[in-house]
């Protein structure tokens, strides 16, 4: 199976993988269960890891699957990092398949959700290229930063 996903700009980690009938599938420890794998699930495992092992952030303090309402619809976030204080949602973080570009279109995806959320963060990967911005709202502006930000920069 190892062989079949694609190399990432992310460090590895140690997945749990099994296959049933079929379908291969990985552990999602934020979900704590089985889910099947994607390429663009793939991509969510790996960035979560970065997160927690390599950035500081706390896994109970992020969800994947969020689901919100946009527009009298139900969308779903790919990830979401919330605050200690009051679990308020901090980031958004979107994710794509390593072949699928990120576009506008893909920030304009994230930055419907967060007509939602009120994030002062948000970060796009599709494995191979992160992008991290992070929103002021007194001026209505934002900054795309140089590099993820450790948890306890945020």
């Amino acid at each position: 199976m190892v062989n079949k996903t694609p190399s990432l700009n992310l460090p590895p980690y140690q997945t749990n993988l099994k296959t049933i009938g079929s379908t291969v599938k990985i552990f999602d420890t934020l979900r704590r269960k089985f889910v099947t794998l994607t390429p663009e699930e793939w991509v969510r495992q790996h960035f979560v890891h970065y997160l927690i092992e390599h950035k500081g952030y706390n896994s109970t303090l992020m969800a994947n699957e969020v689901a919100l309402t946009l527009n009298g619809m139900t969308r779903r976030c790919d990830t979401v990092l919330y605050a200690q204080e009051g679990l308020v949602p901090r980031m958004i973080i979107e994710y794509k398949r390593p072949d699928i570009a990120l576009t506008q279109h893909v920030f304009d995806q994230i930055c419907r959700y967060n007509m939602v959320l009120h994030v002062p963060y948000l970060i796009v990967s599709n494995g191979l290229e992160h992008y991290c911005c992070r929103i002021d709202y007194e001026t209505n502006g934002y900054v795309f930063l140089e590099d993820i930000p450790a948890y306890d920069e945020l």
